[in-house]
């Protein structure tokens, strides 16, 4: 078997063949996995949110260069207003107290009464003043009647001896007159025109004190009656009213004490009447204008209720400006800071009315800048009164009702016409 097998095969050449190796070729070693297998889901997740970046900032400064550029806002904005100080003008001691905090005051009620004894002493003590004052001035204008008639009197008295003189040195002899008569008759003259003269300066120095002036336009009156009209007022005043129409505030006042004249006894706030000032940086006021249109919100409603208003002015100087302690630069180590800078606006009437505010409160300002023609600062003084009150106007009207009354109470109708007719007889002798 051995020997079939090593024996070539009829035919092939006699060089031996090559072994043939029937075992295969051992394979090739697998390639390993790579460390981080490509993750495609997380790459179009990450192109989607640059996509979504890209288009956000291109909305972002589109947004910016068609309207957001042209607006300025700030929430460093509060709610300000008056608080007007009710203050006594007499003093006094209080005895009644009508409103306390909170509590809503309208114009000319009283709100804080003092005591009225002796203001009510001082007001009777002066109606009789007036009265007296009254007929001693019609006395006076009387005298002036009378004197006027002494006058007539010693005039006719001086003619009456001036006859007689003229008789006694118009006769055709002389020596029929005794000389002792002749002089008598001579001092009759002489008495008598001394008599007119001096009847004479008594009336003038009585008409010097009624000339030109009635019984109601003395000066004597008129002091009288300013003397009624000073303690009617401080009568009046003993009811402290209130100036203006609104809610009291830091009442201090308490039954019983003693106040004196311009002593706060508490506050009234008007809230009708309210602002708002709007502290911007000084890197935001370069577009800001008088007169542009403001949105604000309010904290106390949040964004659901907005309100118009009017930049109405700027502040002459930043807040640090005014502060009690002013910064003070001229250091070493000075360190810049933005500084703000009040911008006052005014509320919409109606949307204030609607949803009323209260001073101090926080709000979110908006400045539309797209009108820039108006003022940086105001360029004339206001031609309105910034504000004002009408309580008090009544009281003098009525004081002057009250001395009318007191003087035609004194003065009647036959007192006047001695008046006018003394106020004849002296255009007649001037």
């Amino acid at each position: 078997m051995a020997e079939a097998d090593s024996k070539p095969a009829p035919g092939a050449n006699s060089t031996p063949a090559p072994e043939v190796n029937s075992t295969p070729p051992p394979e090739a070693p697998p390639t390993p996995p790579p460390l981080h297998p490509p993750n495609h889901k997380r790459r179009r997740v990450l192109l989607a949110l640059a996509a979504i970046f890209l288009v956000v900032g291109v909305a972002a400064a589109g947004w910016w260069w068609f309207d957001g550029r042209w607006y300025e806002t700030t929430d460093d904005a509060y709610v300000g207003g008056n608080l007007v100080q009710l203050t006594p003008q007499i003093a006094g001691i209080v005895v009644r107290i009508n409103a306390d905090d909170t509590a809503l005051v309208r114009a000319g009620e009283p709100v804080v009464l003092l005591d009225r004894a002796d203001t009510q002493t001082a007001l009777a003590q002066a109606k009789a003043a007036l009265a007296q004052t009254v007929r001693s001035v019609r006395e006076l204008y009387a005298n002036t009647e009378a004197l006027r008639a002494t006058v007539a009197l010693r005039r006719v008295e001086w003619r009456r001896a001036q006859d007689d003189l003229d008789r006694r040195t118009g006769l055709p002899d002389a020596r029929a007159v005794a000389a002792e008569d002749l002089n008598h008759a001579q001092a009759q003259v002489e008495t008598a025109a001394a008599a007119v003269r001096a009847a004479e300066q008594q009336l003038a120095a009585s008409e010097a004190v009624v000339s030109r002036t009635t019984v109601a336009t003395h000066p004597n009156v008129k002091q009288a009656a300013a003397k009624l009209g000073e303690a009617y007022l401080a009568a009046h005043r003993a009811s402290i009213v209130a100036p203006v129409t609104g809610y009291v505030a830091k009442r201090s006042v308490q039954v019983g004490q003693q106040v004196a004249p311009g002593a706060s006894l508490l506050a009234i706030v008007p809230l009708t009447d309210v602002w708002v000032d709007a502290n911007f940086k000084e890197t935001q006021l370069q577009h800001v204008r008088i007169g542009q249109h403001v949105t604000l919100t309010a904290d106390l409603y949040g964004g659901s209720v907005k309100y118009r208003g009017t930049v109405v002015g700027l502040a002459p100087g930043t807040g640090s400006a005014f502060a009690l302690l002013p910064p003070q630069n001229a250091t070493g180590n000075w360190i810049k800071i933005v500084q703000r800078l009040p911008v006052r606006i005014r509320f919409d009437a109606q949307e204030l009315a609607a949803h009323p505010l209260r001073v101090g409160l926080s709000t979110n300002v908006s400045i539309d800048t797209h009108d820039r023609t108006g003022p940086v600062l105001a360029e004339a003084p206001p031609t309105q009164p910034v504000a004002t009150t009408q309580a008090y106007e009544s009281v003098l009207a009525e004081a002057e009702r009250l001395e009318r009354e007191i003087v035609q109470a004194n003065l009647g109708e036959a007192d006047r016409i001695p008046s006018a007719r003394g106020s004849a007889g002296l255009a007649a002798s001037n």
